[in-house]
């Protein structure tokens, strides 16, 4: 039996690398699909951010953001009850407010108006 010079054990290393990575991500992309698919429509919850309401009702998040009189940020993560205590408002006043909006947006026959685009810093303010 021939012995396996430093490149042939390079590209067996490469190799079973490349297929961990696949079979790591194809797993994620699977658990991922998997989960989306079990909680589809799930009643929404306290916990629950904006982002994740949407993503189960299928809804862009800014229709959802616009029904709450909030400005739309992508990838504000604020759980519910967090938003309702900044707002001082209940959050069972913004969980019927987002059930209404779900069904209203589901009704309508148009596609959703596009997101606002994202506020630009005032001028001489630094970053």
């Amino acid at each position: 039996m021939k012995k396996l010079d430093w490149h042939q054990w390079l590209l067996i290393a490469i190799f079973l690398l490349a297929l961990f990575a696949t079979g790591f991500f194809g797993f994620r992309a699977v658990r991922r699909a998997v989960y989306w698919h079990n909680h589809r429509d799930e009643q929404i919850r306290p916990w629950m951010s904006i982002q994740y309401v949407a993503h189960s009702y299928d809804i862009p998040p800014h229709v959802l953001f616009q029904a709450l009189g909030l400005e739309w940020t992508p990838h504000d993560k604020r759980p519910l009850r967090v938003i309702a205590h900044e707002e001082h408002r209940s959050v069972e006043e913004l969980i019927s407010q987002l059930e209404e909006a779900i069904k209203r947006f589901r009704q309508s026959k148009s596609p959703p108006p596009p997101p606002p685009p994202p506020q630009d810093k005032e001028e001489g303010e630094t970053p």
